[in-house]
């Protein structure tokens, strides 16, 4: 049997495409199994998906002064001594990387035993952690052609891998799950998977202002849900959606959302109508601003800056875009459509055979 080892985390960005890929590679006769964090978000997801899972030791990489940038390349060399012990049992064909800083050691034990490595790099300019890995990749799997043409002959334009149930959600099961009885136009805030504060807290100052025109769900994140707006008609909060997320995309009529790549990608592929809300450079690389302005130039997305983030701009944002959502789901229908899934399980079936 072909044996697959997949890796990814610190984020729900950096599993979800591997989750996405899971049905593929079982049809095509994978033995699949997992390396992440020892507790962190993907340990979760992957142990539901059925996946064995080992944990290593992970230290992030920070562009900033922080006491544990002494500490955490212990960690990162414990992990690859780890990772090194994993290729040994495992024995696996092929390493299939989604980033992260999990991610580094093992791609790098995999290169040590001259193990096929595919990394997928989302965002249009790689990660700390991807640009350490990438030049052990054997092959690159992108999103943007501006990222493909800096790994010229190793890299090709894939899109990212999409969960296919998320094309058949059911509104009337989010109806149900969310406690609404009056059918008014829906919309949908996603924080990313650790949730915005930033993004919360406008959400709620407009709020009262909103709920005169439209259902409200409200994804904040762990532990960032505001007890005092239970119950409040035309409003349902969660700290984070699982299997119920397709039917809430099904009945959302306008998303309001983070721009990490994957998250954007999905709403390109619903068709979905969005406003985009990057992190601040202040608080990462600028990568989702970056995503955020190309969206925004081909006409899928309104985009507002945190920094100028406000009820009154929010409001604003919601009326415009809500009042041209046609407009944007015309431009969305016009993307070529890339089965992500596909083209990267034949690639990563192509370097084990």
């Amino acid at each position: 049997m072909k044996k697959i080892v997949m890796t990814g985390g610190g984020t729900a960005g950096h599993v979800t495409p591997n989750i996405a890929m899971l049905p593929r590679l079982r049809e095509l006769g994978y033995e699949i199994s997992y390396i992440g964090t020892y507790d962190g978000i993907e340990k979760k997801l992957i142990e539901d998906a059925g996946i064995p899972y080992y944990g290593i030791s992970s230290g992030k990489l920070r562009r900033y002064f922080s006491l544990r940038n002494f500490s955490d390349p212990f960690r990162v060399i414990k992990g690859f001594r780890q990772a090194k012990k994993l290729m040994k049992k495992l024995k696996p064909d092929v390493v299939f990387s989604k980033g992260g800083f999990v991610s580094v050691p093992v791609v790098m034990a995999a290169s040590k035993r001259k193990i096929p490595i595919v990394i997928h790099e989302s965002d249009m300019t790689p990660g700390l952690a991807n640009k350490l890995a990438l030049p052990k990749a054997t092959k690159i799997c992108c999103n943007f052609p501006e990222t493909a043409e800096n790994f010229e002959g190793r890299a090709t334009v894939t899109g990212t891998p999409i969960r296919k149930e998320l094309f058949n959600g059911n509104p009337d099961k989010a109806m149900k799950f969310c406690g609404f009885t009056e059918k008014r136009p829906t919309i949908l805030i996603v924080g990313g998977s650790t949730g915005s504060a930033a993004v919360n807290s406008a959400i709620w100052e407009a709020l009262d202002d909103l709920l005169k025109e439209y259902n409200v769900i409200h994804i904040c994140g762990e532990n960032k849900t505001d007890a005092s707006k239970n119950g409040i008609s035309g409003y349902a909060q969660f700290e984070y959606v699982k299997q119920e997320l397709a039917d809430l995309f099904a009945l959302a009529d306008l998303v309001i959302s983070r721009a990490g790549a994957n998250a954007i990608c999905e709403l390109l592929a619903l068709r979905k109508p969005n406003i985009l809300i990057p992190l601040s450079r202040a608080q990462s690389r600028g990568d989702q601003i970056l995503n955020a302005k190309s969206f925004e130039k081909s006409g899928y997305s309104k985009v507002i800056e945190e920094e100028e983030l406000t009820k009154d701009v929010l409001l604003s944002a919601v009326h415009e875009t809500f009042g041209k959502k046609d407009t944007y789901i015309e431009a969305m229908s016009h993307t070529k459509e890339r089965d992500a899934i596909t083209i990267i399980t034949e690639m990563i079936d192509s370097l084990v055979k």
